[in-house]
């Protein structure tokens, strides 16, 4: 690092923030566009497969949209950015606040929603094991008849 850290966010006192070029920041300019592009790839596909498998329980479908989507505009901010030459600052603003909501959407947002539908599944399991156990012992005159014959 040739510089301090403020001067790579912020620039030198009266001079333009630093771009985030190749040539202003050699040492992590190629891992950070590599690695979200990378990133952008892995949640598309991962999207894709997810939504295949759980296609009957929508808040685990809801969850891998969120994810998507979170996905698609953290990565796809990285690369425009560094397309565009943003300044370094911009690149930070959007790595830390695309991290964030991930966080905020994984931990926080989901849990309850997929609780209350693991237990609105238990209850529908229970009540249809419950349901089949009493028609099993319960035997009808259809039952009796056809044992006779035997």
């Amino acid at each position: 690092m040739r510089n301090g850290i403020l001067e790579y966010l912020f620039g030198e006192p009266g001079a333009r923030a630093p771009e985030f070029t190749l040539q202003t920041f050699p040492d992590i300019f190629t891992p950070i566009w590599v690695a979200s592009l990378v990133l952008l790839i892995g949640t598309v596909l991962l999207y894709n497969i997810r939504v295949r498998q759980l296609h009957r329980h929508e808040p685990l479908r809801s969850l891998q949209e969120w994810l998507l989507w979170t996905g698609l505009f953290t990565f796809g901010l990285i690369l425009v950015g560094t397309v565009f030459r943003f300044y370094f600052l911009f690149i930070l603003i959007f790595i830390v606040v695309g991290l964030i909501t991930f966080v905020w959407v994984r931990f926080f947002r989901f849990p309850p929603l997929i609780a209350a539908y693991n237990e609105q599944l238990r209850r529908a399991r229970a009540t249809t094991q419950a349901r089949t156990k009493v028609e099993s012992t319960v035997r009808t005159r259809r039952s009796r008849g056809q044992r006779r014959r035997r």
